[in-house]
Order: structure tokens, then sequence, then C-alpha cells
């Protein structure tokens, strides 16, 4: 199989899983106790008012028709519109995903960063003290609540020091690129967001840096031992080389697997964080709406969470398949 049958095979299925999530974030309306009507209704609504935003809602027609023509609207972009705010679903969702992705990206960034040399330096450094603090540095992150983490770092660092700000978000990534040019001064923004997104994207990513630093430890451990590694060492490649070139990049091909998935996670499961830190996110987003039973709202989120997890899955497996051909010849 080739590389592009390889991708168009990874791209069909991941048709299949888009439809299969918005499948079930449809249906999801109906098995959950409550009637959207109520939400919409005034409280003492007659029934001739309840029949009436029933029709203008679509929901006096049979199951079958409110799904085919929820498909076509979001064929078309149409999420519906917010209970609450009457705005485009579309409009409100979009609107808080730049600051999910955002903290996303910056607990990935901070994850990565730090879990691949400290799973290196625990690896060569097998049953020294740098092993074991790697060791207990990653048993740390992995037992510790994100909640409990957050709020400790928001009454050391920004309620006793006052180093960085307890909760929001100052700026975004477009308006610090845009203070280049800006009126503002470019230094005053980008100080700002990064001292809004320090906190948040600790607390993010210390489980996902935790969990990566055991992965690369336990790989690189297991190509060490490995007999290309010692047909290197015969050959007089410098160690450097050895570790670096040869034993990490294959240790990267599971990683670079996990590092997708958790990304995807990480968009998904932001909510307990933005709570924390108040982050205008999609998962404060989400929490307001399931509050509101703003189902709209609430749909949308689902499947633009979804949607993303597919893509960065199909992106993984292009990667995966780049650094091991093998994927593509089964």
């Amino acid at each position: 199989m080739g590389y592009g049958r390889f991708l168009l095979k990874r791209g069909v299925q991941g048709v299949g899983v888009v439809w299969g999530v918005v499948t079930v974030v449809f249906l999801l309306r109906f098995i959950t106790p409550g009637s959207p009507i109520d939400t919409v209704a005034p409280l003492d609504a007659s029934q001739e008012t309840r029949r009436q935003i029933a029709r203008e809602l679509g929901l006096n027609q049979p199951l079958y028709v409110q799904y085919l023509d929820y498909i076509w609207e979001l064929l078309h972009g149409n999420m519906g519109y917010s209970y609450i705010s009457s705005i485009p679903a579309s409009v409100q969702v979009f609107q808080k995903l730049p600051a999910t992705l955002e903290l996303a990206v910056a607990a990935s960034v901070v994850a990565i960063v730090l879990s691949i040399p400290l799973g290196v330096v625990s690896a060569t450094r097998r049953h020294q003290p740098a092993d074991y603090a790697a060791t207990s540095f990653s048993l740390l992150g992995i037992s510790t609540p994100n909640f409990w983490l957050g709020i400790m770092l928001v009454l050391m660092f920004a309620v006793e020091l006052n180093v960085f700000p307890t909760s929001g978000r100052a700026y975004g990534f477009m308006q610090s690129l845009a203070a280049i040019t800006g009126p503002r001064p470019f230094f005053t923004v980008v100080t700002a967001w990064v001292a809004s997104l320090f906190l948040p994207a600790i607390t993010l990513g210390t489980y996902f840096t935790a969990l990566i630093t055991r992965l690369v430890r336990s790989g690189m451990l297991d190509e060490l031992s490995s007999g290309y590694v010692r047909a290197t060492r015969a050959k007089g490649l410098p160690e450097t080389l050895v570790r670096y070139k040869h034993v990490l990049r294959n240790t990267l091909v599971p990683v670079v697997t996990v590092l997708g998935l958790q990304l995807g996670t990480l968009i998904g499961g932001a909510v307990i964080t933005e709570a924390v830190f108040a982050w205008p996110g999609l998962g404060s987003e989400i929490i307001r709406a399931i509050n509101a039973r703003d189902w709209p709202i609430l749909q949308g989120s689902l499947i633009v969470i979804g949607t993303g997890f597919v893509l960065l899955n199909i992106v993984v497996d292009a990667l995966y398949a780049y650094l091991d051909p093998r994927v593509v010849a089964e």
C-alpha cells in the first residue's frame, strides 16, 4: 500500500468516525431527561405557546426527520442557534475555540520541552540520582489532580507572590502578533499574554509531562538493550550519535502517537483547568451550556472537539507512517 493510499484510507475512516460522533451527539438530546422547550419557554407559558416553540425548533417532527435536517444543516455549516442568546452556535463555539487550542498547545509545548530531556536523562543514567529524581517527578505528576494543582499554583504564585494573574486571559496569541504593528507596546502585550497563560499551561501539562517522561524512559531502555545499538557501538560510533540519532528516533515513534492522542484529550479535557482559572475557552462554554441546557451550543462544542480529535489522529497516523514505513506496508 502506498503512502497516499494509506492516508486516503485513514481519511475515509475518519469521516465515518465523525458521522458516528454527530449521531451520538444528536441522540444525547433525546435520551437526556427534560425538553429543550422547558429552557426556551417562559415558566407560565401556555400549551399553545409551547407547541409554537416546538414548531419553530422543529421538535414536532419525527426523529428521523430531525436527524436528516440536522445533518443537512451541519453540512452547510449551521449548528443552530443558542437557546439563551439566539446567537448562531457556530459563531459562539468558534469564538471560544482559539482560547482552548492555545491552552492545549501551550500545555503540549511545556510537556514536550520537559519530558523528552527528563526521559533521556532517566534512561541513560539508570539507577542514579537523576533517574530517581525524574521517576519521582513523573509519579508525582501522574498522581496530582489538576484542580488541586491549579489552586495551589494560584495561591502560591498569584496570591502570595503576586507574580502571575489569578485568572482570566489578558490577550490571545493573535492579539500578541497584532501588537507588533499596533498602538499598544509589543513587550507589554506579550508579557501579559504569557503571564495569563503560564499557570494554566503548567497545570494542564503536568500529567502530560509525567506520562511522556515515563514513556520515553521505558522506550529508551528497550532500545538501548537492542542488538543494533551494540552493533553501532562496536563500530565505534560516538555514544551521543547512538543515543540521539538512532535510539531516540526509534523511541519517538510511539511517543508521536501518544502526543497526538493526548493533544486531542487536552482540547476536550481542559474543562477543569479552564474552570479553575476562569479561562474563556470551550470547556467553560460546555459547562455553561450544560447548566443552561443550551443544546445547540453543547452539541456544537462536542462535534468540534470530536472532529478535532479525529483530524489529530489522522495527522498522527501520517507522522507514524513517515517515521516507520512498515506501517504503510501492513
